[in-house]
């Protein structure tokens, strides 16, 4: 039986919950703002990247990549491999957020990265009887100040340009916030063994042209982490 709740209570918390990631989401955005306009990209089209995809990582995969003159291919698939997680974000929230309404989904699809994702899968395991109205505050919560501050900041950084630096350590700082969203989830043998096989292969493959490498390092870890799960759901019965 679920609590009673209220969305604008799950939505305060949310905020706060998801407040400490404005320290890197903050300089990301704007060093993102730079190198978009740096590579010729007017302002019109550095806010419809951020607006359209919201997704710090794929749209800097695909700038860099862009910079390089790979082909339009390349630079769709591997942008889709690194957004790949977005699905299985998704399949996830289906048992908490699947019965609303089309425009509820709609609006959560919309706000779906992985800062809200990863709050809101730990909050399922802190406070499980949240009802559901109070847990899509919670994630919009999260979701919404932050999705909101990255169209601030690519904006600044984008029309400011040159008045910014872009040597501001952000090659540590993405890797590690992914690293704190990452970690608490890492609670199974499939996940753990996906998340080793994801870096043994981008390790592996890191010659490959055009970071090509990630598509081939995230379908392994993927098929590895499904497979290992299909062997583990086979033996459950016959241990009971």
């Amino acid at each position: 039986m679920q609590t009673q709740g209220s969305f604008f209570r799950g939505f305060r918390q949310g905020f706060w919950s998801g407040l400490p990631f404005a320290l890197v989401l903050g300089p990301f955005g704007m060093l993102f703002g730079v190198i978009a306009t740096e590579a010729g990209l007017d302002l019109a089209q550095v806010m419809g990247f951020s607006v359209l995809v919201i997704a710090g990582a794929a749209q800097v995969t695909a700038l860099s990549l862009m910079n390089e003159s790979a082909p339009v291919l390349i630079v769709v698939f591997t942008a889709l491999a690194v957004n790949m997680r977005m699905a299985i974000y998704s399949a996830a929230l289906v048992e908490h957020f699947g019965a609303f309404p089309l425009w509820k989904r709609a609006v959560a699809a919309y706000w779906l990265f992985d800062q809200p994702f990863a709050m809101t899968a730990v909050d399922i395991n802190k406070n499980p009887l949240r009802s559901r109205d109070e847990r899509f505050g919670f994630y919009l919560g999260v979701a919404i100040p932050l999705g909101i501050l990255w169209y601030v900041v690519t904006y600044l950084g984008a029309t400011l340009g040159d008045l910014l630096p872009t040597d501001i350590g952000m090659e540590f700082a993405i890797p590690a916030t992914f690293l704190a969203l990452v970690a608490p989830l890492l609670r199974s043998l499939p996940h753990l063994a996906a998340a080793f096989t994801s870096v043994a292969g981008t390790l592996v493959f890191a010659s490959l042209p055009f970071n090509s490498g990630l598509l081939l390092a995230a379908l392994l870890a993927l098929i590895v982490g499904a497979e290992i799960e299909k062997r583990l759901e086979r033996r459950r019965p016959a241990d009971v």
